[in-house]
Protein backbone atom coordinates (compact mmCIF):
# COMPACT_ATOMS: atom_id res chain seq x y z
CA UNK A 1 0.00 0.00 0.00
CA UNK A 2 1.33 3.43 -0.95
CA UNK A 3 1.41 6.00 1.84
CA UNK A 4 1.79 9.75 1.34
CA UNK A 5 2.50 11.84 4.42
CA UNK A 6 -0.06 14.65 4.85
CA UNK A 7 2.76 17.18 5.36
CA UNK A 8 4.48 16.45 2.04
CA UNK A 9 5.94 19.57 0.38
CA UNK A 10 5.65 21.56 3.62
CA UNK A 11 8.33 22.85 5.97
CA UNK A 12 8.89 20.52 8.92
CA UNK A 13 11.05 20.18 12.01
CA UNK A 14 12.08 16.61 12.82
CA UNK A 15 13.28 15.61 16.28
CA UNK A 16 15.69 12.66 16.19
CA UNK A 17 15.57 9.68 18.55
CA UNK A 18 19.33 9.03 18.34
CA UNK A 19 20.24 12.53 19.51
CA UNK A 20 17.43 14.47 21.22
CA UNK A 21 19.61 17.61 21.24
CA UNK A 22 19.64 17.76 17.42
CA UNK A 23 16.90 18.13 14.87
CA UNK A 24 16.35 18.70 11.18
CA UNK A 25 14.54 21.60 9.52
CA UNK A 26 13.55 21.57 5.86
CA UNK A 27 10.94 20.83 3.23
CA UNK A 28 9.62 17.26 3.34
CA UNK A 29 10.20 16.55 -0.33
CA UNK A 30 9.20 12.89 -0.53
CA UNK A 31 8.87 9.63 1.34
CA UNK A 32 10.55 6.57 -0.17
CA UNK A 33 9.71 3.43 1.74
CA UNK A 34 11.09 3.95 5.24
CA UNK A 35 13.09 7.04 4.25
CA UNK A 36 12.07 10.70 4.49
CA UNK A 37 13.79 13.10 2.08
CA UNK A 38 14.25 16.76 3.07
CA UNK A 39 15.30 19.56 0.75
CA UNK A 40 16.78 22.90 1.77
CA UNK A 41 17.67 21.23 5.08
CA UNK A 42 19.42 22.56 8.18
CA UNK A 43 20.53 20.97 11.44
CA UNK A 44 18.99 22.49 14.57
CA UNK A 45 20.88 22.53 17.84
CA UNK A 46 19.30 22.51 21.29
CA UNK A 47 20.03 26.27 21.46
CA UNK A 48 17.97 26.84 18.29
CA UNK A 49 20.88 27.57 15.95
CA UNK A 50 20.44 26.49 12.31
CA UNK A 51 23.41 25.09 10.40
CA UNK A 52 22.82 24.50 6.67
CA UNK A 53 23.49 20.97 5.46
CA UNK A 54 25.73 20.60 2.42
CA UNK A 55 24.17 18.84 -0.53
CA UNK A 56 20.80 18.88 -2.21
CA UNK A 57 18.91 16.46 0.02
CA UNK A 58 19.03 15.14 3.57
CA UNK A 59 17.65 11.66 4.24
CA UNK A 60 16.44 10.30 7.57
CA UNK A 61 15.00 6.88 8.37
CA UNK A 62 11.52 6.89 9.92
CA UNK A 63 12.72 4.70 12.78
CA UNK A 64 14.97 7.60 13.89
CA UNK A 65 12.12 10.15 14.01
CA UNK A 66 10.87 10.93 17.52
CA UNK A 67 8.28 13.42 16.24
CA UNK A 68 7.67 15.87 13.40
CA UNK A 69 6.28 19.42 13.60
CA UNK A 70 4.71 21.00 10.51
CA UNK A 71 5.26 24.75 10.15
CA UNK A 72 2.67 27.10 8.67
Amino acid sequence: MWWRPPCLLRTVVISLKDDPGLGLHGVLWRARGSWLVLRDASMLSAEGQKTPIDGVEAIVHRSNVAFMVVEH
